[in-house]
């Protein structure tokens, strides 16, 4: 739905600042609401609906905020100049560390992504896919037959052994102990990163304190995985994203320090299973729903064809995006977006299930229907699950090809149960979104 001038617009106290409408009520009336009776808690579909495609929102940690759906403003928010619309703040840096992609701006942002960016291209994403195969099969091995998982604590399990591999190269005792503290130092990560909390320690027991203990304990595994790195002779014969790193240099011929290191590993690991495992739940839950195109996937696949994966893969995420709103900042006065004029410090939400629902951009939009993308590229900058520009997800092209080979290797290997039981609902994990009740599976070995 385009901009509603019927409604009101807000002159934020400047006379050159202009706004869409949006509702009044305090964020935590709204979620007290939206609690106890859902009924009274409006969707962003309804504020569409309501307002438009454009809509200002009052968030926690954020203040009042621009939400954005319009087509043309995602992509000039997409292509603007980084000197002018930059990193939110507050950002995933503060839980991340200030080495953490998440924490950059501007020329900082650029060159460290020019460090990480080979790690996800090329011959290196080859070099993954007989990996990311073995831990496919290994986990969904382990699988009980004919009874119902949650497939999101069964992916969850695939993807972070995944990217531990991919990251580090060799087993032992220290990845053990990431493989059990990483899930969590996620949950305890993404409550902070959902919910403004006080950075109270409490000695270790309120939920920053918690965190914080967990952080410790990652950060003293890792730098000793760094020290060990750093002392292997062989290092260049590795094919690792940490070996990548402690060679790679920036434009001034200096390395990466440990800490440096330490937080964009923390990025990869964290960013790098847990809106995978979310998507692959998602996956599985549309497939046991629409059987009839599951029966032709099973067949495509067999047949060792690609291009109905793909459009599977990128209907489920135009569908149930696991990141429903990426944040852009406004860093100069009186930025205009579209029609809006907008002050400095103001944060912009782009909604991405807003910008996969719009009519004008997909038709039948609410249609689960893959074969919309059969033989029809999506626009960067309508198909947006990674977010897109500068920021886009550094790690798009990695997680793709997981997609694939991981759903590749669970159609070819098993087979699932339909279901006739409705859809499952959204639910927030904190950070990402996944199915409500797990993305619910039924397999049996083929």
């Amino acid at each position: 739905m385009p901009h509603n001038f019927k409604t009101k617009t807000t002159q934020c106290g400047h006379s050159n600042y202009l706004l869409p409408n949006g509702p009044k009520t305090p964020y935590l009336i709204r979620f007290l609401l939206s609690s106890f009776n859902r009924s009274k808690s409006l969707s962003f579909e309804e504020r569409r609906k309501l307002y438009g495609s454009d809509f200002t929102l009052k968030l926690p940690m954020f203040g009042k905020c621009l939400v954005v759906s319009e087509p043309d403003e995602v992509r000039q928010l997409f292509k603007a100049d980084p000197n002018e619309i930059g990193n939110p703040e507050p950002n995933l840096g503060r839980l991340l560390g200030g080495g953490s992609l998440f924490a950059m701006s501007g020329e900082a942002h650029r060159r460290q992504r020019k460090l990480l960016t080979p790690a996800f291209h090329g011959n290196r994403l080859a070099e993954y896919r007989d990996l990311m195969a073995e831990e496919a099969r290994v986990g969904m091995a382990a699988w009980p037959e004919g009874e119902t998982v949650a497939s999101q604590t069964a992916m969850s399990t695939i993807t972070l052994n995944i990217i531990l591999r991919t990251v580090f190269g060799v087993e032992g005792r220290d990845l053990h102990a990431l493989r059990d503290l990483l899930p969590r130092l996620v949950k305890a990560g993404s409550l902070l990163a959902a919910i403004p909390m006080p950075e109270w320690h409490l000695f270790g027991y309120a939920p920053w304190g918690r965190f914080n203990r967990l952080r410790a304990e990652y950060d003293s595994i890792v730098t000793r995985l760094i020290q060990n790195a750093r002392a292997d002779p062989a290092i260049d014969q590795r094919a690792d994203i940490l070996a990548m790193l402690i060679g790679a240099k920036y434009d001034d011929g200096r390395f990466m320090s440990d800490s440096e290191i330490a937080d964009e590993l923390a990025t990869l690991l964290v960013a790098g299973h847990e809106t995978t495992a979310s998507t692959l739940a998602w996956a599985i839950e549309r497939l046991r729903r629409h059987p009839e195109f599951m029966d032709k996937l099973v067949a495509a696949v067999d047949a060792g064809e690609d291009e109905l994966l793909d459009a599977f893969i990128q209907e489920i995420q135009r569908t149930r995006p696991t990141i429903a709103m990426p944040a852009r900042r406004v860093l100069v006065d009186g930025y205009e977006l579209g029609p809006w004029r907008l002050p400095r410090g103001m944060t912009i939400m782009i909604s991405i299930p807003l910008v996969h629902t719009d009519s004008r951009l997909f038709e039948q939009p609410y249609m689960f229907s893959p074969e919309r993308f059969i033989d029809n590229r999506a626009d960067p900058y309508q198909l947006i699950p990674f977010g897109g520009g500068v920021r886009r997800c550094i790690g798009a092209a990695f997680a793709h090809m997981e997609f694939k080979v991981v759903l590749r290797t669970l159609l070819t290997e098993h087979t699932l149960e339909p279901t006739s039981e409705s859809g499952e609902a959204w639910h927030s994990r904190g950070i990402a979104f996944g199915p409500a009740d797990g993305g619910q599976i039924v397999r049996y070995a083929r």
